[in-house]
């Protein structure tokens, strides 16, 4: 969906923001080019436990690596789904922003804010990154497996 482009004002959004990666940078850098700040929810790794999530990163690192991005004014802790509204108040958002994997998920803020969702950037995800890292685990897990049984074969042909 092909986001109404703001001017001015305060853009809020939302992510656990793991495994940092060009893709949040992308999506960072333009809602923060549609208004004059951006202010970003990282999940708490409590609230990522409640919804199923496993991080690689505690939240104290990953919002401290949000923070340091040039494109983000504040990060504030998000710590459940039923936060967002009281925040748009409290920070004066005018722009509720979210990637396109959400679509449709947050339309019920529309009466307090605008909601967008921005397309991802094709082909990077964490959850990408992450089955890759497992890939490679389980190779060298399968490489270590091998190494032993020909460490064994060797070891019973000299008994």
């Amino acid at each position: 969906m092909a986001p109404a482009m703001p001017t001015k004002g305060t853009i809020i959004t939302y992510g656990t923001f793991d495994l940092l990666h060009v893709g949040h940078l992308n999506l960072l850098e333009s809602l923060r080019a549609m208004g004059d700040r951006l202010i970003v929810g990282v999940s708490t790794d409590e609230f990522n436990q409640e919804k199923g999530k496993q991080t690689v990163i505690p939240f104290k690192d990953r919002s401290r690596l949000v923070g340091a991005l040039h494109c983000v004014d504040q990060v504030i802790p998000e710590r459940s789904w039923n936060q967002k509204r009281q925040d748009i108040a409290e920070f004066g958002a005018s722009v509720l922003g979210m990637g396109s994997d959400w679509e449709g998920r947050f339309d019920d803020l529309q009466d307090c804010c605008e909601v967008i969702y921005l397309n991802r950037t094709k082909g990077i995800s964490s959850t990408q990154l992450k089955s890759t890292l497992g890939a490679l685990s389980d190779a060298k897990l399968g490489d270590l497996k091998k190494a032993l049984e020909v460490v064994a074969e060797i070891v019973r042909q000299f008994n």
